[in-house]
């Protein structure tokens, strides 16, 4: 094993196919972690877990405890002004998820609704366009999409907003809920690195670059979410 040690910070939650719950506090499995796996091995290095919450992520980064926010981090203006994003390893759209009885089926069926997002995320600011509803952030927990799942399946939210690749899946699979719709946001997903840390930034970028070029990229992809089109190209950038 290589004596570099490449610290990724992420949340250690159930959210298949990006990733599942780890059985052990170190390894993990699932799109993302494989992809870092690939990505790491590329610059000679290994990957060691840094699991926080959702809300202490790119803290984390920026302290310098981890050396980089690996976990589902769409690339916002306000994360950018926080840390330095690598090319895009994954882009989504962005799926309502509702109880399997409920009729809504476009966001004009939303008025008096009770709509649950990952506080300060794109799906959180997707949310905020839905005319007419009471918005519910989520937060502070080692398995917020768990969280939110079962705030749906209780009542105590109407639904939730993520990203399509963890709720179509949860959708066809999990009979107390159905895909309301899906709204084509294209957001891209980065690497967050420290400000100013342009060497592993371009590291992982050559890395990420190599990888979509030879199609290990696609063939991770593949592996974990084949009902889904490869979205990425080599020579695309950043």
């Amino acid at each position: 094993m290589s004596a570099r040690v490449l610290r990724l910070a992420c949340i250690d939650s159930e959210a298949l196919p990006l990733f599942a719950k780890s059985p052990d506090g170190v390894e993990r499995s699932g799109y993302e972690p494989d992809v870092a796996s690939a990505i790491a091995e590329r610059i000679g290095a290994s990957v060691e877990w840094v699991m926080l919450p959702w809300e202490e992520m790119i803290p984390a980064v920026r302290r310098g405890d981890a050396d980089a926010v690996w976990c589902g981090q769409g690339e916002t203006a306000e994360r950018a002004a926080l840390v330095d994003f690598t090319r895009p390893y994954a882009v989504f759209n962005e799926t309502l998820l509702v109880r399997a009885d409920d009729p809504a089926r476009s966001a004009d069926d939303l008025d008096g609704y009770r709509i649950g997002a990952i506080a300060h995320s794109t799906n959180m600011r997707l949310a905020e366009t839905f005319a007419g509803v009471e918005l519910v952030s989520f937060g502070a927990s080692d398995d917020v999409f768990g969280d939110m799942i079962e705030a749906t399946r209780s009542g105590r939210i109407d639904g939730f907003v993520d990203d399509d690749v963890v709720m179509v899946p949860l959708a066809e699979e999990d009979p107390d809920f159905v895909e309301a719709f899906t709204v084509r946001t294209g957001n891209r997903w980065g690497v967050g690195v420290a400000p100013g840390n342009d060497a592993l930034r371009s590291e992982l970028d050559a890395a990420l670059e190599s990888a979509i070029a030879d199609g290990q990229l696609e063939r991770i992809w593949q592996r974990w979410m084949p009902l889904l089109p490869f979205p990425l190209s080599s020579g695309a950038g950043r």
